[in-house]
This record gives C-alpha cells, sequence and structure tokens, in this order.
C-alpha cells in the first residue's frame, strides 16, 4: 500500500490516538523488543483507547487490511506486513487494584513489572512469567509458564475476564458465562480471536518467596545435570526449577564469574518455609562448588532476579519444543550439543520442569494444550550477522540430538515462528478446528490473520 494512500489519511481522522505511516514520527514503535525481526507495517496506529483499536479493526474490515497488536514485542515473528496495520496498545495503561478481593483489571499496555509494583503493598501477587518486563496481555493469551506455574497453574488460568475487540469490530466481554467460546480461546488461542485492551484476574495472596540460582562452572555441567535430572524425579508441587547452559557474553551487566565462558544454571523457587527449601536443595549444592549462589528469601516483585532474563532489546534467535522424559541418555545428548566442547554458540539451552498444578486441568477450560509436558526445552541465540546463520543451524542441531525424548509439541509463547506446521505442534488437532471455528465466526474476513493464529 502506498504511504500516501487515501484510506490511510481517514483513519487518521477516526483515532484520538495517532497513526504513523513509514517515515513519520511514532513509526518507531513498530520496532520489537527482538531487533533481528524487521517489522514494516503499512501503518503504526498508537491507539489511545479500546475505541481507537476497535476504529481500526472495523477500518481494515472495510478495506481489505489486516491488523496486528503489539506491546513489547518479545514474541515478534517475520512476516510481510505490507498489508497490515500495528496496533501498539502501550496507552491502554489503566491498572486497578481492589485488594480486598484480591484483584485487578489490566489494561492491554501494561507490563508484568508495573502489576508486581502495585500489588506488593497489598501483599498480593500475579502469577507473572520469568521477565517481568513483557506486556500482560501477550503472556495470558499464550497461557503464561512462569517460575510457579507448578505450584499454581497458568497464568491464564488466573483471568476472570477479558475485554476484546473481535476481527469483525465488536468490544465484546469474555467471562465463563458471557461469550465463554471466546473466554476458552482468548487464553492460549494468542491473537487468533480478537485484540484484547484489558484483563481481569485474580491475585494471589504472596508478599515473597524462596527462590534465586545456583551457578556452576562448565566444567561440572555433567554431574550438575544429571544430578538435576535425578534430583526433578520426585519434587513436591511448591517446588519450581530449570537448569540452563549459559554462555554468557563478556559486557556490562554481566557478573564477571559468569562472562565469556559456559556456565551452568540452576533456577529455583518455592512457597515453602527457607528450612524447607534449603534441606530440599542440599543435593543440588553439594554436587560442585556453586561459583555464585542467589538463592534466598526473595520479595515477589522481585521474582524477575531468578532467571534474570535480559530487558533491554536485543536479536534472537529461539527455537522450543517439549520432553515426554528425561532419561540419563538425554542429559547426555544435550551434553554432546551444547555442553563443554561442543562449540555451541547459544547464549542459552534451558530445561524447566513442568507437571505438578499445570497437568490438572483447571476449573474453566482454555486454549492451552501440552499440559502432560515432563520438561520444556528453549534454545537461544544470537541473531547477530556475523553467526546468525552458524546459531540457526546450531539450534537445529540441538532439536535433532533430543528428537528421541521429543514430543513434537510446543508451548505458544515459547519459541517465534508463524505457520500451519508452527500451529500443529502448539495445538491439538481439536483445538485447532475449535479456534478455526470460533475465528471464522468471530473474525470472517480474516482481518486479524496474521501473526500467531489459528486457521487450519
Amino acid at each position: 500500500m502506498s504511504v500516501s494512500s487515501p484510506p490511510l489519511t481517514e483513519l487518521r481522522s477516526l483515532l484520538t490516538g495517532t497513526l504513523a505511516l513509514p517515515g513519520e514520527p511514532g513509526y518507531e514503535l513498530a520496532t520489537p523488543w527482538n531487533v533481528a525481526v524487521p517489522m514494516t507495517p503499512a501503518a503504526v496506529v498508537a491507539a489511545h483507547d479500546a475505541n481507537d483499536v476497535a476504529a481500526t479493526v472495523r477500518f481494515a474490515n472495510d478495506h481489505g487490511l489486516r491488523v496486528l497488536p503489539q506491546r513489547t514485542g518479545h514474541g515478534a515473528v517475520h512476516m510481510d506486513l505490507d498489508d497490515t496495520l500495528l496496533v501498539h496498545t502501550a496507552n491502554l495503561d489503566e491498572l486497578q487494584v481492589d485488594p480486598v478481593n484480591r484483584r485487578a483489571r489490566i489494561g492491554a499496555g501494561v507490563i508484568w513489572q508495573q502489576v508486581l509494583d502495585a500489588t506488593a503493598p497489598h501483599g498480593l501477587a500475579p502469577l507473572v512469567g520469568s521477565a517481568p518486563g513483557v506486556g500482560v496481555v501477550g503472556f495470558l493469551t499464550g497461557g503464561g509458564i512462569g517460575p510457579l506455574t507448578r505450584t499454581y497453574g497458568l497464568a491464564s488460568d488466573t483471568v476472570l475476564a477479558l475485554e476484546v475487540i473481535t476481527g469483525d469490530g465488536r468490544l465484546l466481554r469474555a467471562t465463563p458465562t458471557e461469550h465463554a467460546d471466546l473466554f476458552w480461546g482468548l487464553r492460549g488461542g494468542k491473537g487468533t480471536l480478537g485484540v484484547v485492551t484489558a484483563v481481569e484476574l485474580t491475585l494471589l495472596p504472596l508478599a515473597q518467596v524462596y527462590g534465586g540460582a545456583l551457578f556452576f562452572n562448565g566444567t561440572d555441567a555433567s554431574g550438575v545435570l544429571h544430578m538435576w535430572r535425578e534430583w526433578t524425579q520426585d519434587l513436591p508441587e511448591h517446588a519450581n526449577t530449570s537448569i540452563a547452559l549459559l554462555q554468557l557474553p563478556d559486557m556490562p551487566g554481566v557478573p564477571a564469574p559468569l562472562a565469556g565462558r559456559l556456565t551452568v544454571s540452576v533456577r529455583f523457587t518455592s512457597t515453602a518455609t527457607q528450612i524447607e527449601c534449603e534441606q530440599l536443595l542440599a543435593p543440588m549444592r553439594a554436587v560442585a562448588d556453586p561459583i555464585i549462589d542467589t538463592l534466598g528469601l526473595l520479595p515477589y516483585a522481585a521474582i524477575g532476579a531468578v532467571h534474570m532474563d535480559p530487558t533491554d532489546p536485543m536479536p534472537v534467535y529461539e527455537t522450543s519444543g517439549l520432553l515426554r522424559e528425561l532419561a540419563p541418555e538425554t542429559v547426555d545428548a544435550l551434553l554432546d550439543a551444547a555442553g563443554q566442547g561442543s562449540g555451541s554458540p547459544q547464549f542459552i539451552v534451558e530445561l524447566r520442569l513442568m507437571g505438578g498444578a499445570l497437568a490438572r486441568e483447571p476449573e474453566h477450560a482454555s486454549a492451552f494444550c501440552h499440559r502432560d509436558a515432563a520438561y520444556s526445552l528453549l534454545v537461544i541465540g544470537a541473531a547477530v550477522p556475523e553467526i546468525a546463520e552458524l546459531v540457526a543451524s546450531h539450534n537445529a542441531t540441538v532439536q535433532s540430538a533430543l528428537a528421541p525424548w521429543l514430543t513434537g509439541g510446543e508451548f505458544p509463547n515459547f519459541g517465534a515462528t508463524t505457520g500451519v506446521a508452527r500451529m500443529m505442534r502448539v495445538y491439538d488437532e481439536d483445538t485447532r478446528m475449535w479456534l478455526t471455528g470460533l475465528a471464522e465466526r468471530h473474525d470472517p474476513k480474516g482481518v486479524l490473520r496474521v501473526g500467531q493464529t489459528v486457521r487450519v
């Protein structure tokens, strides 16, 4: 579409917020957190409120365009956006906390750290992911796996209501009893069924957790990973853990003992007492001498310190997978592919323990699949020109090495690709069919058929 296209000028007049064409101030809002992904939409709408979102969707319906919402762009994927209006939601920043009823109402422009900071004074907490710098809505529509998933389940299981602009431009409120089909599909179905403008959710009475990480030298990787595998076989549900092979660059912000070499990080969070946790962690502390030990009582608002995910935008290439089991042979295969002496260029190769509350169906079913996964796999490298091809090819090597134990499934928020093949890994056949049927009903012209959406 031409940047001087009269229809886009017409849309500008319908908005309280702003519209930016390529080269105009405000167009830079399209740049995602993952700066390796070029985002070049026909225009960027900085929505002022839900009415702006609805007006944009209706305009797209009338003019054969598509609409893609974005807040932080952590899940950005490569795609053709020439006919797409990117709706940036940062100005939808409503955040209300009801401490008496332990509820929060959150706009689509809010990131999780803002919610953590607003709820902490009341001794309350939302279920968040390992990176509190991501947007609330994108995380919840992907289900929401976080540091306490084994203990409390998915973050989307705490959702009470969602307000959404459907593909045909209607503003609807979805709850277990009102537009229940949308309530089911929006929790796990990503952007398939609409642009979520606000959510309401339950808060937990939780002020602190026991958490942090043990960092070991890469030369101890074999012993640490094998012990972690054995240790995770029967952990209680109050315990959550992941293990990561790290190769962090020598740059400001990276602790000197971790910079420029292979290390192993054992992450841990729990709602149990400090004494219980320290007893439980004894085998991991004894397997080798940690070079850094950050474990201890932690204010819940600082839970991002457990995984220490990067906050600044960066170029990354990532893939993910789910494991049905973690056998000693699985660990050996992983070490051969990404351990000491493997030549791995990846920033991080992570295994995360699943199970616990995640494996149980919640009170209200959702479109989230693969609750039976035993572990998740995440592989992330730097997508910079000098090594981008090497990172991608080695990423495939890791996936191939673990193929005998992979289920073929993925979680919606882990990994960043689109297409039918990806959706077949994220959703089972029944869920894909239901999501497709709902999308055809609520988005008959395919206005939202862009990004991580499901259409069989």
